[in-house]
């Protein structure tokens, strides 16, 4: 009887515990709050869902079963908060991810801070309030991360003035405070503003550009979504600010959105620079892609231009932390708050580290749109500052650098790779007058014509060489023009003087020629440092060098002198002889022996002393 019993009890255990393995696990219902009429909804749409899925599918996820609630919000700040109260009130969702724009973000935040919800979103503005509210998660890089990347491009190319163009709203002027600070670290001013209403119409843009076109600076950084964007670069490009000598760099999101926005705009960014959040291209993320872009465009058949991007690997990392964060928590909105604000995983886009709220940025990727495409140029870390490839390893010692040579090959507005100076007089502004002399002779110096066919005077010569190396050595364009000063009288000494005085006059700004430094000259103007040596030179035809001419030792003296100089020494000869050759056998002999002699020692007194 007790082993019956005993048997039934172990059956009972046995079944009890089979009922737990097929029990449902618990369910946690999240809202989603997204623009599903843009392609950047629709993308994120497909990233969440998949993440949605690929957690609830794992046998190892069981004790809470995700199941998404999606809203639309219309791109309607009163549409995401109607949203926002729809899934608390009907879904009871534990936590909200989205909505994706600030201004949406803002309001959806205080409903959350009311309801005790966490918000997950990837609203970048700096402007919200991250740290007033508990239960705001930032699932993107602030754009305010952006700001040393953007400042040390500007560093890097010897810039120092750049017009900040931006949407006016709480996201387009929330980089100004942050970028300004960090310009100034390297002595670069923001010199204008330009404020762009976010529903502008096109005569508002228009008379926007056509105000900076005016301006003096060409280094523009632009700060707008991608669809006001859209319309501000191709204006841009109907007035003709889209040529060589511009510099325009566009901020993140807005680079990280390019490949969604059509091929008329990419081809009016032509040459434009741009920096965006860096993600490795791990083997998850290609066979992810893959999977994604069959799906979304099984889904939405009628968009062909859209690439994933970091925002759809965030979404879906943000799905999935989320996901890890309620297995963290038994119960309470608070702790699943708390756990969110500080969360460390592994996701597609890389090392998805939450700290007190804010996803941490790691490296930015400068990229240059040429073609269809943007290609990246460099990349840019906190340790590293730029460099050619991306350096994220700590055990490293880097060397923090701006330097342009750390940059791949860029392709400038223009269809040049010559680096925009930055600064330019307008095309409406004043040429810098600079008068030149019309002389004749000595035309190594200055030669001065007049094209016959476009009527424009024409200088040559080492001295415009000079000025024109000094102008393009400046940092910024100087377009100048040569003004002759002609005369009937010839050129002389007052002639130059004239010349030199025009500039009192106000009729030249400068001169350029062979103008001698005067003191009664120095009273009107100002000269620069001469660039050629003063003195008083002799030209002299030039002769054959005689140097090396064997008879060289003759030329002290004259013929006449050698000549004599040789009688007395023979004559010396003889006298030695007639007076030695009787007694010194030395001098006896053969007649030639005794002429020999003679000859001898009449030039031996050349090297020999004789007492």
């Amino acid at each position: 009887m007790d082993d019956s019993r005993l048997c039934c009890f172990a059956m009972l255990i046995l079944m009890s515990f089979c009922n737990c393995g097929n029990a449902a696990p618990a369910k946690a219902d999240v809202g989603v709050i997204l623009d599903l009429d843009t392609p950047l909804g629709k993308m994120c749409k497909a990233c969440i869902s998949m993440a949605v899925e690929d957690r609830n599918s794992n046998r190892g996820y069981n004790t809470a079963m995700i199941v998404p609630h999606f809203r639309d919000s219309r791109g309607d700040v009163v549409a995401a908060a109607s949203a926002a109260m729809d899934l608390l009130e009907n879904a009871h969702v534990v936590a909200i991810l989205g909505p994706q724009k600030s201004a949406q973000a803002d309001f959806v935040i205080g409903i959350g801070d009311r309801e005790r919800v966490p918000i997950v979103s990837p609203a970048t503005s700096p402007s919200l309030p991250l740290e007033e509210s508990p239960y705001f998660i930032r699932s993107a890089w602030c754009s305010s991360s952006q700001a040393k990347a953007i400042a040390a491009v500007v560093e890097a190319f010897g810039w120092k003035e750049v017009v900040f163009v931006y949407e006016n709203s709480n996201y387009g002027s929330g980089l100004l405070p942050y970028l300004t600070a960090k310009l100034l670290e390297y002595n670069v001013v923001v010199s204008n503003l330009s404020c762009v209403p976010p529903y502008a119409k096109d005569d508002q843009v228009l008379d926007e550009l056509y105000s900076l076109k005016g301006m003096r600076t060409r280094v523009l950084i632009v700060h707008m979504p991608p669809d006001l964007a859209s319309r501000f670069f191709q204006m841009a490009k109907e007035v003709g600010m889209m040529t060589e000598g511009y510099a325009w760099l566009v901020s993140d999101p807005l680079t990280s959105l390019l490949s969604s926005v059509d091929s008329v705009t990419i081809e009016a960014m032509q040459g434009v620079l741009g920096v965006k959040a860096y993600v490795p291209r791990s083997e998850e993320v290609r066979r992810f892609t893959k999977r994604w872009s069959k799906r979304f465009h099984e889904e939405n058949p009628d968009i062909d231009r859209i690439e994933l991007n970091v925002f759809g690997l965030w979404a879906y990392d943000s799905m999935t932390a989320l996901g890890e964060a309620i297995e963290r928590v038994d119960r309470g909105n608070s702790a699943l708050a708390r756990v969110l604000k500080n969360l460390t995983s592994k996701g597609l886009s890389g090392d998805f580290n939450i700290t007190n709220g804010q996803l941490q940025p790691s490296a930015f990727e400068i990229v240059n749109v040429v073609g269809k495409v943007d290609n990246t140029v460099g990349f840019w870390t906190e340790k590293c500052g730029i460099s050619k490839e991306v350096k994220l390893d700590d055990d490293d010692k880097p060397v923090y650098s701006t330097k342009k040579d750390n940059l791949r090959g860029i392709l400038w507005p223009g269809q040049t790779s010559n680096v925009p100076k930055g600064w330019e007089i307008p095309a409406s502004g004043k040429k810098l007058r600079v008068g030149v002399p019309v002389r004749k002779g000595f035309n190594e110096y200055i030669k001065v014509v007049r094209n016959q066919e476009t009527n424009v005077v024409e200088a040559t010569g080492f001295c415009i060489d000079v000025f024109e190396e000094v102008i393009r050595s400046l940092p910024y364009a100087v377009p100048f023009e040569y003004i002759p000063l002609e005369t009937t009288d010839g050129w002389n000494v007052e002639y130059y003087d004239e010349l030199v005085y025009q500039i009192y006059l106000d009729r030249y700004d400068a001169v350029v020629g062979d103008v001698t430094i005067l003191a009664n000259r120095s009273k009107y103007v100002d000269f620069t440092v001469p660039y050629t040596e003063s003195g008083v030179a002799t030209v002299v035809p030039i002769k054959g060098d005689e140097r090396k001419n064997a008879w060289i030792f003759m030329k002290p003296l004259k013929t006449g002198l050698w000549l004599t100089i040789g009688a007395s020494f023979i004559f010396i000869g003889s006298v030695v002889w007639v007076l030695e050759h009787r007694v010194n056998e030395h001098f006896q002999g053969p007649p030639g022996k005794q002429v020999g002699m003679i000859f001898w020692f009449s030039f031996s007194t050349l090297v020999y002393a004789h007492i």
